[in-house]
């Protein structure tokens, strides 16, 4: 019988509606005032071995998952949404070794007066 290698089964620790304030954008109007953005994040880990050890070192913290990208967002200063996600999504796999895939959305409320939000979703995996 031959056997197999079965990959371990995802799981998603997810935040939804973080809201935080940044300088982003390329017109002037942006670059004086902060603006609201709504961040939405899933992030792809196993989760069975914090399951059993009851521990949180083996999955990651979505309370600072949530600092980390309130810190990030407060300290940029980037013209595009493209930039700042890049950045925030290069973080949290950098940061967080159990985090395997990143789904990042984010919502920029004010950027269009006649829109109820616009912005940009990514997905970024660890590289094997």
């Amino acid at each position: 019988m031959s056997q197999h290698a079965f990959a371990q089964p995802m799981d998603t620790v997810f935040i939804e509606g973080l809201k935080t304030q940044a300088i982003i954008g390329i017109y002037d109007w942006e670059r004086e005032n902060r603006q609201p953005l709504i961040f939405n994040i899933d992030m792809d880990l196993p989760i069975s071995q914090a399951a059993q050890s009851d521990d949180i070192n083996d999955t990651v913290d979505y309370k600072q998952v949530s600092d980390e990208v309130i810190a990030l967002v407060a300290n940029s200063r980037h013209e595009l949404l493209e930039t700042l996600c890049e950045e925030i999504c290069q973080h949290i796999l950098n940061n967080h070794n159990a985090v395997q895939l990143i789904r990042l959305k984010v919502s920029k409320p004010k950027a269009v007066e006649e829109t109820d939000t616009v912005g940009l979703k990514i997905t970024r995996q660890r590289a094997i």
